[in-house]
């Protein structure tokens, strides 16, 4: 059955291979014009944020990047500390705050401090800008901070990196600096931290901060240098960076009212000046976020059209590498001797590894980095974790919800901000294992092949449990394999070849749907004619349908024919009309005991019928219905010899053969013609046994399949075993008597005197049988299968064959 199953399968295919093909590519052309139009990121944004939680494990803590996080404790810790408050102000702190922090963190072995938020305005008590910016400069830890751009931002001047090298960062105008205040300068000595027990801060006579002279201004910088500070010599190959172009980002409302915001050009917004020459490097830190609002990509730098400018992991890793220049090509991002892998515009998914800020980054609150400054500076343990901070790169950022710095990414509706640039960070100092995609045309090749699979599989199957599952395979399948890939750092569409699929599989169930329609009206149509109606219908209704290309099926084939038809039709030689009504009143009688039973004509050759019983219909009990359907027709055909007598008309004596076995079924002839037939070696028996009641006298005689399928239900003889023409094999032969129960005595009693006679026949006791026969045929004169076996003992009783085996040959 498998065997058959593949046949048809392959003639499916030959068939319709151009239809499935065609259908392949035009539901990969619709889903990719989809994508190119936009109705697919929504899906696909989905899909990456399921399989990205499901196909990426946490990896731990980053050896190489923590963070000090200004949470909700730091904030309400710093307003409980009244000394805090008064020399540290409220939020937004003054940077004297941010400078016992570096400090402090300089102090850990800290590798680099990046501060994830902008200085772009002069503090009310400018003396705390100078003060900040000499910490910066004295310290030996490297310094980046952010910068924002604005549509309202003055434009900067080109810069020339090949006149002016990236690492000679200009100093401002010199102009005597304002006294910057020392650590004893910073707090009154009664202020006591929320954390440091008995400790005191060391004394300070004047309680206060000192302030600047008022007649000294702090410094200022030209715009070249302010550009030179702020842009970066960034090698583009085969990518354009993305324009600073589009709405303000967060906070900003000073944005010109223009109709179309997507076009308003943006420019960087300066830090305060002192900060030029001070820090070690400026980075963008504008908010990146998808447009359903996460936080799932990064683009390494950005341009004005004037001047191009990193975003702040990558300002910082090109500081801390000492690179003078970074190479950005379409797949391929090259910071001094690191090279990653990206995305063909350049950019890249974030690789989060996990989901919590606290999980992949070891973290402190902002409180305790400043209760350790203060038992520092009175000569005490810092009490901070050393593993935490000594030799990372410690990037600062709010956790705390009023800092409005919530983002989301694919693993929480709600992360902090600086997760991203402490992800990115991890990403470019250690594993420098980005998510990258796979390019369109991979994604596009992968969705032909889908599609194609899914318009193959269940077109040469039509198979409804199939067409049912399918769609639901495949979105797992796709899910699975996607993840798969994206585990190992690729991302593999997901929305594009399930859309093809599910484009193709529909297309496939419509046409399966289509075609067994036409199945269905053509069964309905045709067998109406050769079945009954009833059954036709229970056969659509119950979805039985036959296979019309073909299938291999047990069936029983009833095959009969009129005695001496030849010499029947002569008689009507000159009114052949009479003989037409003849013909059609015998073959509706017959054909009407036949589809009683439940079986198919499958044609008339003359005046022979030819029935199946078992297909298309699929019928357990074939065998017995064929059985009935027999002795049925026989009882038909003997009342009508009987009105035919009266009338005056010939005989229509019939003989009758049955034989069950498996045969292929299905519709065969040409492209002009075809009918739903049966054929094989089954098909051939039946019509031999027909043939062969005339040798042995008989009416009805079945095949031993059939009698093996039926014998609880009828009556019969056994009468011989015969080999068929060019078979080897013998078979045992039998006469359809009657059903179970309807054999009266005497036809009993001469069945068993046969078989008697029979079995000295095959012990080739010749005489003994036909004495033994010659018996029976007294009593039972009109029996023929007595007068055959007795005629053919006479023939063996006087000329014995040679080599005699009890089997007689069946010839055509």
């Amino acid at each position: 059955m498998a065997g058959d199953t593949w046949k048809i399968i392959r003639l499916r295919w030959r068939e319709h291979w151009l239809l499935m093909l065609g259908v392949a590519v035009l539901s990969t052309a619709l889903a990719t014009l989809a994508w190119w139009g936009g109705w697919l990121h929504d899906l696909e944004r989905g899909a990456y944020d399921q399989a990205l939680n499901r196909f990426t494990d946490g990896r731990g803590l980053s050896p190489h990047v923590s963070v000090v996080v200004i949470d909700q404790s730091s904030l309400d810790g710093i307003r409980a500390n009244e000394r805090y408050t008064l020399n540290f102000g409220s939020w937004p702190y003054s940077r004297n705050l941010w400078a016992r922090v570096v400090e402090q963190l300089e102090a850990e072995g800290a590798r680099a401090v990046v501060f994830d938020a902008v200085m772009d305005e002069r503090s009310s008590d400018e003396s705390t800008d100078l003060a900040l910016a000499q910490v910066l400069r004295d310290t030996r830890v490297p310094f980046f901070l952010g910068v924002s751009t604005n549509a309202n931002a003055q434009p900067l001047p080109r810069v020339d990196f090949a006149a002016h090298p990236a690492t000679a960062l200009a100093a401002p105008p010199a102009r005597p600096a304002a006294p910057v205040a020392s650590a004893q300068d910073t707090l009154p000595q009664e202020a006591l931290p929320s954390s440091a027990g008995e400790e005191t801060f060391p004394s300070d006579p004047s309680g206060e901060f000192a302030e600047a002279p008022e007649d000294k201004a702090l410094a200022s910088v030209t715009p070249e240098q302010l550009a030179h500070a702020l842009a970066f010599p960034i090698q583009t190959r085969g990518v354009t960076p993305p324009v600073l172009e589009g709405p303000d980002f967060e906070g900003e409302t000073s944005a010109p009212t223009t109709e179309d915001h997507a076009h308003v050009r943006r420019r960087p917004v300066p830090p305060i000046p002192v900060l030029v020459g001070a820090v070690d490097g400026f980075g963008l830190v504008d908010t990146e976020t998808d447009p359903d609002g996460f936080m799932r990509r990064t683009r390494f730098a950005y341009t004005d059209g004037v001047n191009t400018y990193p975003t702040l992991p990558l300002r910082v890793m090109a500081g801390l590498y000492g690179a003078n220049e970074v190479t950005l090509s379409s797949g391929k991002l090259r910071v001094g001797t690191r090279t990653y892998a990206v995305d063909s515009d350049g950019g890249a998914a974030i690789d989060y590894g996990g989901g919590e800020l606290h999980e992949r980054f070891h973290t402190l609150p902002l409180l305790e980095v400043l209760d350790g400054w203060v038992r520092r500076e009175n000569g005490q343990p810092s009490g901070l974790p050393a593993e935490a901070l000594r030799g990372k790169v410690v990037v600062i950022g709010g956790t705390a919800l009023g800092l409005g710095d919530i983002k989301a990414t694919s693993f929480r509706a709600e992360v902090p901000g600086v997760m991203k640039q402490a992800a990115v960070l991890d990403t470019l100092l250690g594993s420098g294992r980005f998510i990258t995609r796979t390019p369109l045309a991979v994604d596009v090749s992968l969705t032909l092949v889908v599609a194609l699979i899914s318009v193959v599989l269940l077109m040469t199957t039509r198979w409804l449990p199939l067409e049912i599952a399918w769609p639901v395979a495949l979105l797992l399948g796709m899910y699975l394999v996607t993840g798969r890939f994206l585990s190992s750092g690729t991302h593999v569409l997901t929305a594009l070849p399930a859309m093809a699929g599910l484009l193709a599989s529909v297309t496939a169930v419509a046409f399966n749907h289509l075609v067994a329609n036409r199945e269905t009206e053509f069964v309905r149509t045709a067998f109406s004619r050769f079945m009954e109606p009833k059954l036709v219908e229970q056969m659509i209704s119950e979805r039985k349908l036959p296979r019309l290309d073909g299938e291999n099926v047990e069936i029983s084939a009833f095959f009969s024919d009129i005695r001496g038809f030849s010499t029947f039709s002569e008689r009507f030689k000159e009114d052949p009309r009479s003989l037409v009504r003849i013909l059609n009143t015998y073959l509706t009688r017959v054909s009407g005991a036949l589809l009683k039973e439940g079986g198919c004509l499958d044609k008339y050759i003359g005046d022979a019928v030819v029935c199946l019983f078992g297909a298309p219909m699929r019928q357990d009990d074939h065998a017995v219905r064929a059985c009935r359907g027999a002795l049925a027709a026989k009882a038909e055909v003997d009342k009508l010899r009987e009105e035919f007598r009266v009338k005056g008309l010939p005989d229509v004596y019939t003989r009758i053969g049955v034989n069950s076995a498996v045969n292929f079924v299905g519709n065969f002839g040409s492209e002009q013609l075809f009918s739903y037939t049966a054929i094989g070696d089954g098909m051939n028996l039946a019509a031999r046994l027909e043939g062969a009641n005339k040798a042995y006298g008989s009416v009805i005689m079945i095949g031993p399949r059939t009698y093996e399928l039926a014998r609880e239900h009828i009556e019969v003889r056994e009468l011989d075993r015969v080999r068929v023409a060019g078979k080897t094999e013998a078979v045992t032969v039998y006469e359809l008597l009657a059903l179970k129960g309807g054999l009266d005595a005497g036809k009993r009693a001469t069945v068993e005197r046969y078989h008697a006679a029979l079995a000295l026949y095959r012990e080739a006791r010749f005489d003994e049988a036909a004495a033994r026969l010659e018996a029976l045929k007294a009593d039972a004169p009109e029996d023929g299968p007595t007068q055959a076996l007795l005629e053919r003992c006479h023939k063996y009783a006087k000329a014995p064959p040679p080599e005699f085996d009890g089997v007689a040959s069946l010839d055509k």
